[in-house]
């Protein structure tokens, strides 16, 4: 089974994940470089100070790209490396010619950007305003937004906004797991994510006023889901709270995005009810004037979706205190009893699921057209280069992005395995990596190391799919070739001699 030869394959990465140069050239503190800096928030006190070192091997990262045969790279910008404080006002030239580097280099390679504007990595300074709980980080965002078009626009044709606010607004602002760290469950995850929304769709009728006719690009926001099942799916309650739960996380920005302006009415009935019960004079969640909801509706161009694995609910009532907005869904959330583990502790490989979810999008948003924006497992370190299990994950995630688009009339445009290489994999540190490609973070030069599965899905993009009989010949013809390694462990002889000399990227074969 295979793709329309348009689909763009393609690998993911972010910035701080990567990057390392946390104070390079003039780069100002992000709340994830003040985070990490706090003793004892970090397992053994890991930062993304130089991570991949990627701000000072760009030429290594595009070797990498170009051997993978990839169409499409998706990165993010680091806001504080553009603005240091992040305002127009302190602009950090060296920061943008970084960027223009690694733009000019994909496309002298073929490959398209896709540029992710924020990756979480809010400038400290900003934070120190009061971060997205502050309604003037609308019109902050956008000023940044407009900076971005304006700068990189005569060349990245597809833009996201924000990845994942979800995370964003329960993870930072709610169970404060990740930088900025703030515990309020039941109030300002729905404060940040009404900033949010409101931002997104300021800086896209940004770019629709005063680029789109110049640069004919696209905009949307990544957003995340996991697929929901109902715990039994002849039990219409479950069904129910199945949907209201997809409703909630997806639903939350999707919704207002792509429909309607407003938000599910699910979350906004839960919500009133639960804050009507705790006798407040007003629901926690905020609503939407008209005149913002018609600003917010259609405010994507293509629908951009993160996605790793399958949860199964069934309905619970939630408790009424603490105010959370978990206990606001009324559900009880469990693993996919039946599929694969993967490194993390329930996050299961359940390839099914992304096939239901890409289903559930084309039935809900009227058949966008979908970009899978990040998809991949972790494995736990010290790693292998011989990763079968993520070889599997991919060959069977893939196969169900496939079924959607033929069997099942779902636009599927494009694909993004995650990630690139091994990377600061952000509160596990460099404790669980993702990578295509191996990094070695106790050499000080970083060497890159293809593993099994950069052979793999090189393969997969070469074939744009599967064809019938060849994929596993093809395995078994690189397992093979896998077990003669270079002295120097930076690169595989045979098919793949081609890839990586890391060290020496424009040197050729070993």
């Amino acid at each position: 089974m295979q793709l329309p030869h348009h689909f763009s394959w393609g690998v993911s990465s972010s910035a701080y994940q990567i990057e390392g140069g946390w104070d390079a050239d003039g780069k100002g503190p992000s709340i994830w470089d003040v985070y990490t800096h706090t003793p004892g928030t970090m397992p053994a006190d890991a930062t993304g100070d130089v991570a991949c070192d990627s701000y000072n091997r760009l030429d290594e990262d595009l070797y990498m790209l170009r051997a993978l045969r990839v169409k499409s790279y998706r990165f993010s910008l680091s806001w504080s490396r553009i603005f240091p404080d992040g305002t127009r006002s302190s602009l950090n030239q060296k920061g943008v010619d970084y960027y223009n580097r690694l733009i000019n280099g994909l496309l002298a390679n073929k490959i398209t950007p896709m540029v992710t504007i924020y990756h979480w990595d809010l400038p400290q300074a900003l934070q120190d305003r009061g971060g997205w709980e502050n309604v003037d980080m609308i019109d902050i965002f956008n000023d940044y937004c407009d900076f971005c078009f304006a700068t990189f626009g005569d060349r990245v044709k597809l833009w996201m906004t924000i990845n994942q606010p979800h995370s964003i607004a329960w993870l930072g602002y709610g169970l404060g797991t990740i930088p900025p760290s703030i515990k309020n469950p039941g109030i300002s995850p729905y404060i940040v994510a009404h900033n949010l929304i409101k931002a997104h769709a300021k800086a896209y009728h940004t770019y629709d006023d005063k680029y789109r006719t110049s640069q004919g690009g696209l905009v949307s926001i990544a957003l995340n889901a996991d697929w929901i099942e109902p715990k039994d799916v002849n039990v219409p309650r479950d069904v129910e709270s199945a949907d209201r739960a997809l409703q909630f996380q997806l639903g939350w920005f999707a919704h207002p995005i792509f429909k309607n302006g407003d938000y599910p009415d699910a979350m906004k009935w839960q919500v009133s009810a639960k804050s009507e019960l705790q006798a407040l004079s007003e629901s926690r969640l905020p609503s939407f004037t008209e005149e913002e909801k018609n600003y917010i509706k259609g405010t994507a161009d293509m629908f951009c979706i993160n996605h790793y694995t399958t949860k199964v609910v069934t309905f619970a009532t939630g408790k009424l205190s603490p105010y959370s907005y978990d206990e606001d869904r009324d559900v009880l959330e469990t693993e996919e009893p039946d599929s694969p583990t993967t490194a993390y502790a329930g996050q299961r490989a359940v390839a099914w699921g992304l096939r239901r979810l890409l289903n559930w999008i084309k039935e809900e948003y009227g058949n966008p057209q979908i970009y899978v924006t990040e998809n991949g497992m972790p494995s736990p370190y010290p790693i292998t280069l011989d990763d079968i299990e993520r070889v599997f994950y991919y060959k069977t995630y893939v196969d169900e992005a496939l079924k959607a688009q033929n069997l099942d009339g779902v636009n599927v445009k494009g694909y993004l395995a995650t990630s690139l290489m091994d990377s600061f994999d952000w509160m596990n540190s460099y404790n669980f990596l993702f990578g295509l490609h191996h990094v070695d973070f106790n050499n000080p030069n970083r060497p890159r190391t293809a593993k099994f599965s950069a052979l793999s899905y090189c393969q997969v993009i070469k074939d744009n799919g599967f064809p019938v009989l060849t994929f596993i010949s093809h395995l078994k013809q690189y397992k093979h070739k896998l077990n003669v390694v270079c002295p120097n462990l930076k690169c595989f002889r045979g098919h793949w001699e081609a890839l990586h000399c890391s060290s020496q990227p424009n040197q050729g074969p070993c």
